[in-house]
C-alpha cells in the first residue's frame, strides 16, 4: 500500500468533498434521467436532427461559458459562481417541463449548458486548490461520484417510461436544487479563490483564451480527439433514437447504465493492462477499433441483445482513449505549456461535442430517408476505422522519432512535473 493510499483526508477536505461529490452525483443522476427521454421524445415528435440540435445548444452554452468563467469567479468568488451556475442550470431544466416546441427547448438547453459551464470548472478549481496530499483521493472520489451518478440516473430513468415531460423535469429540478444546496452548505466561502486572479485584472468576458491553443507538434492527436468526441456523442444522441425504433422493449436509458457500470468495473484494469504494453497512440487506435466494432453491432443487429452487447464493447473507447490522450499530453508538453495544452484539449472536445450532436441527428434522419436501417451507425463506424489507422500511423512515426531525435529522448527522460504527477496518479488509482 502506497503512502498516498494510507493518507487520511483532513476534516476540511472531507467537508468540501461531501458537498462537491454529493452535488455532482445528484447532477449526473438528473442529467441521465432527462436527456435520453428528451432526445427520444423530440426524435418521435420532430426528427433526429432537431433532437440533436437541442443537445447541440447545451454544448454551445457550455463553450460560451468558458469565456465568462474566469471573470465571474474573480468578481464573485468561486463558491458563489458555482452556486449561481447550478441555479441557472436548475431553473432552465425546470422550465423544460413546461416548454412547448423546439425553439423553447433550444433556448433553455443553451442555459443548461451555460450554467454547467460556470459551475463545473469551479468544482474542478476547488479540488485543484486542496492540499497536495489530498488531491489524488479528491479527484478519484470526484470521478467515482460522477460514474455512480450516471449509473443511478440511467437506472432511475427507466422508472419514467411513459411519464410526462412535466413530471420528469420537476423531479430533475428537485435533484439540481439538492445539488445547489449541497454546494452552498459544505463548500467554504473562500474555497478555490486562491487560484482566481483579482477582479480588477480580469475582464468579465475573456476571448483571449483562444490564443492559448498550442498543439506542441501533436496536431494529429488533437484532431483525433475532436473526432473521438464526435463519435462518442453519436452514441449519446443516437442511442435513444435507436432504442425507440429497434429496442422499444427496454427503457431508453438502459444503454447508459450498462456502459456506466462497465466503465466503473473495467476502466482501471483495462487501461493499465493496455498502457503497459502499447504506446499511447496505439492504445488510442485500439479504442477507435472498439468503437467501430460496437457501431457495427448496433447497425447490423437491431434488437435488444445486440444493443447490450454493443454497449459492453463501445465502453472501451472511453476506457482507453481519454486517459491515453491525457498521458500523451502530460508526457510531451513542457510544464510551461501544459496549461495551454489543456485549453486546446477543452476546445477540441467542445468542438467535437457540438459537431457530433448535429451529425448524430442528421445521420439518423438520413438512414430513414435512404431506407437503410443502421446506416447512421455504419457511417460513424467507418470513421472510427479510419481514425484507428491514423492513430497507429502516428504512433509508428512517433516511435521512429523517439529513436532518432535526442530532444524527444531528453524530454522522455526528464518529463515535466505535471507528467510525473500524472504517471504517479495513474499508478495509484490503477
Amino acid at each position: 500500500m502506497s503512502s498516498q493510499e494510507r493518507h487520511v483526508l483532513s476534516p476540511q477536505t472531507r467537508k468540501v468533498l461531501l458537498g462537491v461529490n454529493s452535488g455532482i452525483a445528484l447532477a449526473h443522476i438528473g442529467n441521465y434521467i432527462w436527456f435520453p427521454h428528451l432526445i427520444s421524445t423530440l426524435g418521435v415528435e420532430y426528427s433526429g436532427f432537431w433532437a440533436g440540435f437541442v443537445m447541440f445548444l447545451t454544448y454551445v452554452g457550455r463553450l460560451s461559458a468558458t469565456f465568462f468563467y474566469e471573470g465571474v469567479a474573480a468578481r464573485f468568488g468561486t463558491r458563489a459562481s458555482i452556486i449561481a451556475g447550478i441555479a441557472v442550470e436548475a431553473v432552465a431544466l425546470g422550465g423544460m417541463g413546461f416548454a412547448d416546441g423546439v425553439p423553447f427547448y433550444s433556448l433553455l438547453a443553451f442555459f443548461v449548458g451555460f450554467g454547467s459551464g460556470i459551475s463545473f470548472p469551479g468544482l474542478k478549481n476547488i479540488l485543484g486548490t486542496l492540499p497536495e496530499a489530498d488531491r489524488p483521493k479528491a479527484f478519484s472520489s470526484f470521478q467515482m461520484s460522477c460514474q455512480l451518478g450516471v449509473i443511478a440516473g440511467a437506472v432511475i430513468g427507466g422508472l419514467f417510461l411513459g411519464s410526462s415531460m412535466t413530471v420528469l423535469f420537476v423531479v430533475v429540478f428537485v435533484l439540481f436544487a439538492g445539488y445547489c444546496a449541497a454546494a452552498a452548505s459544505f463548500i467554504p466561502a473562500d474555497a478555490g479563490d486562491q487560484a482566481v486572479p483579482a477582479a480588477k485584472d480580469t475582464p468579465l468576458v475573456n476571448v483571449a483564451i483562444l490564443k492559448g491553443l498550442q498543439l506542441g507538434g501533436g496536431g494529429s492527436y488533437f484532431l483525433l480527439s475532436s473526432v473521438f468526441w464526435i463519435l462518442s456523442i453519436s452514441f449519446l444522441v443516437g442511442m435513444p433514437l435507436h432504442m425507440e425504433e429497434f429496442a422499444a422493449d427496454l427503457p431508453v436509458s438502459t444503454p447508459f447504465w450498462i456502459t456506466g457500470l462497465a466503465l466503473l468495473v473495467l476502466q482501471y484494469p483495462a487501461f493499465r493492462y493496455m498502457s503497459k504494453r502499447l504506446r499511447p497512440g496505439q492504445v488510442m487506435g485500439v479504442a477507435f477499433l472498439a468503437m467501430a466494432a460496437a457501431y457495427a453491432l448496433f447497425g447490423a443487429g437491431q434488437t435488444s441483445v445486440w444493443v447490450v452487447v454493443g454497449c459492453l464493447v463501445v465502453v472501451f473507447g472511453d476506457i482507453l482513449f481519454t486517459p491515453s490522450f491525457d498521458l500523451w499530453v502530460a508526457n510531451r508538453m513542457p510544464a510551461d505549456r501544459l496549461a495551454r495544452a489543456m485549453g486546446a484539449m477543452h476546445f477540441f472536445r467542445s468542438f467535437g461535442n457540438m459537431v457530433g450532436t448535429l451529425a448524430a441527428g442528421a445521420l439518423y434522419d438520413l438512414s430513414h430517408s435512404a431506407d437503410i436501417p443502421g446506416l447512421n451507425w455504419y457511417v460513424v463506424g467507418a470513421i472510427a476505422v479510419l481514425c484507428a489507422a491514423v492513430s497507429f500511423s502516428s504512433a509508428k512515426r512517433e516511435s521512429a522519432s523517439a529513436e532518432t531525435t535526442p530532444a524527444f529522448a531528453k524530454a522522455e527522460a526528464s518529463p515535466s512535473p505535471a507528467a510525473a504527477e500524472s504517471r504517479e496518479a495513474a499508478d495509484t488509482t490503477a
